[in-house]
C-alpha cells in the first residue's frame, strides 16, 4: 500500500510542483487540502488542478467562520500587535490550517503531512509546531528544505518536464509573494526586498490611497458583547461578517496599510507590506470599549502580557500550554467588555468619538466632574495618599540618591 501524505494545497505554482514531487519522490498517494479562510479566491480551480494531477482525495473546505470566531476574535480580545505594528494576519491562520491537516491525516490514515512554506520563513515553524502539538508522531515533509528547485524558472521547467497544468501567463504575473485571508493581505519579495524602496501604489489591492479616500468622514458604531464585536451600525453580524463589512468600509477610507520590517523567529529581518482595514478598525474600537469597562489593573496586566502573547502567535505557539493559559485569563477579562463605540473614519485615520455601556461602565461622572463635588470624592484624601506614596522618594532624597 502506498504511503499517504496530506498536502496543504493552494493550486498555485509551488504547491502544484510539490504535489507531483511528492507523488514521484515518495511514490505516495497525495491527499490535498485547500482551506477557504476568506481569501476571496474561487477555489473550484484548486479542485480542478488537483484532479488533473491525479489526486483522488481532495478536501476543499470553507473555514471562514471558524477562522474568525475561534482564532481572529480570541486574538483581538488581547489587542494583539507584534512589534507595535503587525496585526498577525498570516500568523493567526496557520494554527487552523495545521489543525485541519492533522484531522484529515487521522481521517484518511495518512502518516505524513506536507506544506509549501520555504526554509527561510516563519510559516514552516508555525505549521510544524502546530502539527507536532496536535499529533506528536506525525511526519512532516517540507519540500523546500529538501529539493534543489530553488527559483521560479526551475519551478516552471519542472512543470514543463512533468506535464503539470499551469497558467503560464499568471505564473509570472505578480512581482510580489502574496498571502490573503479574511483578516489581511500581505506582500513580500520583489522590490520590497529593498527596505529603502517605496512600494508602487498599484500593489495595494484592498485599500484606496488615503489621498484618494472620500473627502467626507464616515461615522460607524460597533457593538460589543464579552469583548467581541457583534454588530455594525445596528446590524447583528457573525464574526466573519463583521470583518468583511469593516474591510469594505475601512478599505474605502484608506485605512489599514502597513509597511514593516519585522524580526522573523528564525533570526532574520524581513520587510513586508500589509493591508488590514477591518482589523485596524476593530483594534481601535476594542480598546475604546475596554477604556470604560475594564478595571485599571486588569487592563495594565493584560497590556503587559500582550507582547508575549503576540510573540507566541507570531512564532507558532498557538497550541502551546502557555498560550492556552494566557487565553483563559484574557477571555475572563472580557466578560465585562459590553457596550458600543462610535468611530469616525477619514482618509486613513480612525478616531474614537464616543463610547458607552449601559451595564458595565466603570466611568462615574460624579467622581470625575470638574464642577462642584457631589460627595463622591473627598479631595482632601489625596494628601495622605500622596504623602504615603512619596515616602520612599523622600527617604532616598535625604540620602542623596535621587540626584
Amino acid at each position: 500500500m502506498k504511503e499517504k501524505i496530506v498536502l496543504s494545497y493552494s493550486g498555485g505554482l509551488d504547491t502544484s510542483v510539490i504535489c507531483r514531487w511528492l507523488q514521484e519522490t515518495y511514490d505516495a498517494e497525495v491527499i490535498t487540502f485547500t482551506a477557504d479562510i476568506g481569501q476571496g479566491e474561487e477555489l473550484d480551480a484548486a479542485r480542478a488542478k488537483a484532479e488533473a494531477m491525479g489526486v483522488d482525495k481532495i478536501f476543499v473546505e470553507d473555514l471562514t467562520e471558524t477562522f474568525a470566531r475561534d482564532y481572529v476574535f480570541p486574538m483581538f480580545r488581547a489587542n494583539t500587535i507584534y512589534e507595535g505594528e503587525y496585526l498577525l494576519g498570516t500568523s493567526i491562520a496557520r494554527p487552523l490550517i495545521a489543525k485541519r491537516l492533522i484531522e484529515i491525516a487521522n481521517e484518511t490514515g495518512a502518516a505524513a503531512i506536507a506544506h509549501g512554506a520555504t526554509g527561510k520563513g516563519n510559516d514552516q515553524v508555525r505549521f510544524e509546531f502546530g502539527a507536532y502539538a496536535l499529533d506528536p508522531d506525525i511526519r512532516v515533509i517540507a519540500p523546500h528544505r529538501e529539493w534543489d528547485i530553488n527559483s521560479r524558472d526551475a519551478l516552471m521547467n519542472y512543470c514543463r518536464k512533468h506535464a503539470i497544468p499551469v497558467d503560464y501567463e499568471q505564473a509570472g504575473k505578480s512581482p510580489y509573494s502574496m498571502d490573503a485571508n479574511l483578516l489581511h493581505i500581505s506582500y513580500e519579495g520583489g522590490v520590497l526586498e529593498d527596505p529603502g524602496t517605496e512600494p508602487d501604489e498599484d500593489m495595494w489591492r484592498w485599500t484606496v490611497s488615503p489621498e484618494d479616500a472620500p473627502d467626507e468622514p464616515q461615522t460607524i458604531e460597533i457593538a460589543y458583547e464579552h469583548g467581541d464585536a457583534v454588530a455594525v451600525d445596528g446590524e447583528i453580524l457573525s464574526p466573519a461578517e463583521v470583518i468583511r463589512v469593516l474591510n469594505e468600509i475601512g478599505g474605502r477610507h484608506g485605512i489599514g496599510r502597513s509597511d514593516i520590517v519585522e524580526n522573523r523567529f528564525i533570526g532574520m529581518k524581513s520587510r513586508g507590506c500589509y493591508e488590514t482595514p477591518g482589523g485596524t478598525v476593530l483594534l481601535k474600537a476594542h480598546r475604546a470599549m475596554e477604556s470604560i469597562t475594564l478595571d485599571r489593573e486588569v487592563t495594565h496586566l493584560r497590556d503587559e502580557l500582550m507582547p508575549r502573547y503576540a510573540r507566541m502567535i507570531y512564532n507558532g505557539f498557538w497550541w502551546s500550554p502557555e498560550r492556552r493559559v494566557m487565553q483563559a485569563l484574557i477571555d475572563e477579562s472580557q466578560n465585562v467588555v459590553n457596550g458600543s463605540v462610535r468611530l469616525k473614519l477619514y482618509k486613513g485615520g480612525v478616531q474614537v468619538v464616543a463610547r458607552s455601556s449601559a451595564t458595565d461602565s466603570l466611568y462615574d461622572a460624579d467622581i470625575v466632574t470638574f464642577d462642584e463635588d457631589r460627595g463622591a470624592y473627598e479631595q482632601s484624601d489625596a494628601t495622605g495618599f500622596i504623602r504615603l506614596n512619596a515616602l520612599r522618594l523622600r527617604v532616598a532624597a535625604r540620602r542623596g540618591r535621587n540626584r
